[in-house]
C-alpha cells in the first residue's frame, strides 16, 4: 500500500533533518543527491522545514562559479536544549546542550552520605537549575538521566535497591515536577554502552558486550543493533557473577566473592600494588582522547556524533558514602578502602602500567577480566566486547588485546575486544544522546 502523500512528506522531512544532524549543514543540490528525492521535492521540504523554525540559512556553499553561492541549510541548534545527569552514590554531574549536542554548560558537586534525602534531591536539581541559566538554555526539551541500579523496562522507573541513597529516585520524581521537560532515566551501565555505540569504540557494531571497569563492574549489553535489559532491567549485573579466584561466593545482597571482588576499582589498585605498580606523583588517568598506547579510537565529545544493567558505583573524585561493594580479592590484604577519587586512582595506576611496559601486572589483570568476558561470550555470543569505564579506557589497546588473547583460548567463538572510547564521560555521553533521540523524536516527527 503507497504511503499518502502527507505520510511520504513526513518521511523525506525526517530523512533530510537526520541528514543535516549527521552531516552539518547542507545545500539543496546536496540533498537531493543524498536522499534521491527531486529538486522540487526539496525545495518544498526545505521550504516546509524553514517554516516550522527547525531549519535556517547558516550561510553559502564555498563553491566557485558563476551566479549566487548556494545556500547552506542547517538545523536550528537552539529549537531546543537537552540535558544530561550523570548520578553516582557520592554526586550528580550535569551537562546542559543544544538541539546539534554542542554543550553549553557543565556542573558537578558532590553530596555527601550525612546529607538529608529531601535536602540532596534539592541540591543536585538546583546545580541542573544553575547550569540551564548559564547555557540559557530557554527551551529545555528533555533531561537523561543515568543512575545505579535497576530501571523498570515496563514503567521506565528507578526501582528502590539497597545500598544505593534514596535520593536517587527521589531526584528523578523532583526533576519532573519543577522542570517543564521530559525526564528520561536509565541505569548508567546502559548509557555508557549507548555512548560507545554512538561516539565511541562500537559505532560500527549492531551486536557488543559492553564492560564497564570502574569503582564497581557492570555490563551492557547490544544484540542485534538493540539495547537489551533483560525481564526485570537486571541484564548485565556481571558484578555477582561467580568466578574462580575469589574467596567465597556472592549473595543475592552483596557481590563479595563474585567477578567484582576480582575487577572493581580497589581491587585492581590492590592488585597493582602487589605487583609494585606506583603512579608517578601527579599522574591522573588519561581522559578521553588521549593517547594511551598509539593513537588509538579518539573520544568523541561529549556534543559531538549525537551527542545494561550493573552498577558503576561512586563519581570518581568525590567521597564515596557507604561501604560501597569494592572488596579485595583474596590474598590481596592491601586493597584501599572506597574512597575519593578509587576508580581514578585505579585507572592512574593501569595507565601507569601501561606507559612502563609491567607486563606481569598487565598478564594477571587480563586474566581477570578475561573470566567474566568468557562467561558473556559463551552466553551471548556479541563478536566483541568493549572494555569500558575508567579502568578499560586507561588499559587502551594493550590491555584489550591481552585479554582478546585470553578469552580466545577460552571459547571457540570468535570475539574482538576493544578499549573503551570514552572513559568516565561515557554515562553523561549516553545520557545526552537518549535527551537529544527524544527531542528528536518528537521535533522531527514520525
Amino acid at each position: 500500500m503507497a504511503a499518502s502523500p502527507r505520510t511520504a512528506r513526513a518521511l523525506n522531512d525526517r530523512l533530510a533533518l537526520e541528514l543535516l544532524q549527521r552531516e552539518g549543514p547542507l545545500t539543496a543540490g546536496q540533498l537531493k543527491t543524498m536522499t534521491g528525492l527531486s529538486r522540487p521535492t526539496v525545495a518544498d521540504l526545505v521550504e516546509r522545514l524553514q517554516g516550522s523554525g527547525l531549519v535556517q540559512v547558516v550561510g553559502e556553499s564555498g563553491a566557485q562559479r558563476r551566479g549566487p553561492n548556494a545556500r547552506l541549510y542547517g538545523i536550528v541548534a537552539d529549537r531546543a536544549h537537552l540535558a544530561a545527569l550523570d548520578v553516582r552514590t557520592g554526586g550528580v554531574r550535569v551537562v546542559v546542550a543544544d538541539l546539534l549536542g554542542r554543550t553549553l554548560a557543565e556542573a558537578s558537586l558532590p553530596i555527601g552520605g550525612d546529607t538529608g534525602t529531601e535536602p540532596a534531591a534539592e541540591r543536585a536539581v538546583a546545580l541542573l537549575a544553575g547550569a540551564v541559566t548559564e547555557a540559557g538554555a530557554t527551551r529545555l526539551h528533555s533531561v537523561g538521566v543515568g543512575a545505579p541500579g535497576l530501571v523498570d523496562p515496563a514503567t521506565g522507573e528507578l526501582r528502590p535497591t539497597s545500598g544505593l541513597p534514596a535520593w536517587h529516585r527521589q531526584l528523578v520524581a523532583a526533576l519532573q515536577e519543577r522542570l517543564p521537560a521530559r525526564v528520561l532515566v536509565e541505569n548508567e551501565t546502559n548509557l555508557a554502552a549507548l555512548a560507545e555505540q554512538r561516539l565511541g569504540s562500537a559505532r560500527d557494531r549492531e551486536s557488543f558486550a559492553f564492560l564497564w571497569l570502574g569503582h564497581g563492574v557492570g555490563a551492557g549489553l547490544f544484540l542485534d543493533g538493540r539495547l537489551r535489559r533483560g525481564s526485570s532491567g537486571g541484564a548485565g549485573e556481571v558484578g555477582f557473577l561467580p568466578v574462580p579466584g575469589t574467596h567465597g561466593l556472592p549473595s543475592r545482597g552483596d557481590c563479595d566473592g563474585g567477578f567484582h571482588t576480582l575487577a572493581g576499582a580497589a581491587a585492581v589498585a590492590a592488585l597493582a600494588a602487589r605487583h609494585g605498580v606506583v603512579a608517578r606523583p601527579g599522574a591522573a588517568a588519561p581522559r578521553p582522547g588521549d593517547a594511551v598506547t598509539g593513537p588509538g579510537p579518539g573520544a568523541a565529545a561529549l556534543g559531538d556524533a549525537g551527542a545494561a544493567s550493573g552498577s558503576v558505583g561512586a563519581m570518581s573524585g568525590d567521597a564515596v558514602t557507604g561501604p560501597g561493594p569494592a572488596m579485595a580479592a583474596s590474598g590481596d590484604a592491601t586493597a584501599p578502602p572506597p574512597g575519593p577519587g578509587v576508580a581514578d586512582r585505579a585507572a592512574a595506576l593501569v595507565a601507569e602500567a601501561v606507559a612502563a611496559g609491567h607486563d606481569a601486572f598487565l598478564d594477571e589483570l587480563a586474566a581477570r577480566l578475561a573470566l567474566g568476558a568468557a562467561a558473556m561470550v559463551s552466553v551471548l555470543d556479541p563478536g566483541c566486547v568493549v572494555l569500558g569505564g575508567e579502568i578499560g579506557h586507561a588499559g587502551g589497546p594493550a590491555l584489550a588485546a591481552r585479554v582478546e588473547e585470553r578469552v580466545a583460548a577460552m571459547s571457540p567463538l570468535p570475539t574482538l575486544v576493544r578499549p573503551g572510547a570514552l572513559g568516565g564521560t561515557a554515562v553523561l555521553g549516553g545520557a545526552l544522546t537518549m535527551a537529544r533521540q527524544a527531542a528528536q523524536d518528537d521535533l522531527f516527527g514520525a
